[in-house]
């Protein structure tokens, strides 16, 4: 009985691999927002003679967008990838290693994720107000909706992570 216990016990152990190619997906999906970033980029620098000045807000907003969706790709792959995979052991001692990897653990990375949903949220608004043009009041009320149910997530997501170091400190 002990054999085919040990035996579960690797078999399970070693399923954490099947997750592997979802982040090798997620890598993958950098090649499109490499691509809409430049895309946009081009369009910035072929247009700047033309443009008005809210219009280049409004173009440069779009590339914050697509910085902060990278980061929170590259955030959710290396640190889901020690948590749930393996610790990618080539990065010790690496000078460039982020100083956060190998720290965010599960929660963390959900306070994190939360706070990028936030920032990628407000710009997203911020495009819409600054947009000229008509002006959906119940389509920018949900939009807003969903801004403030995000902020008010992150708020709690932190609460709950300070009461539990809380609980664990009085231990």
């Amino acid at each position: 009985m002990l054999k085919l216990e040990h035996f579960l016990e690797k078999v399970i152990f070693a399923g954490r691999w099947l997750l592997a190619p979802l982040y090798i997906g997620l890598l993958l999906a950098l090649i499109p927002i490499l691509y809409r970033f430049f895309h946009s980029f081009w369009h910035i620098m072929s247009h700047i003679t033309t443009s008005t000045m809210s219009e280049i807000t409004l173009q440069v907003l779009e590339l914050l967008d697509t910085v902060l969706l990278g980061n929170l790709i590259i955030l959710v792959l290396f640190a889901g990838y020690e948590n749930f995979v393996s610790k990618i052991a080539i990065a010790d001692g690496a000078e460039d290693r982020p100083h956060w990897m190998g720290h965010v653990d599960s929660s963390g990375m959900k306070i994190k994720l939360i706070g990028s949903l936030v920032a990628i949220s407000v710009i997203e608004l911020l495009k819409d107000f600054m947009q000229e043009g008509t002006f959906d009041a119940n389509r920018e009320g949900w939009r807003i909706g969903i801004h403030m149910t995000f902020v008010v997530s992150g708020v709690l997501f932190a609460l709950m992570e300070m009461m539990a170091d809380r609980h664990k400190s009085e231990r």
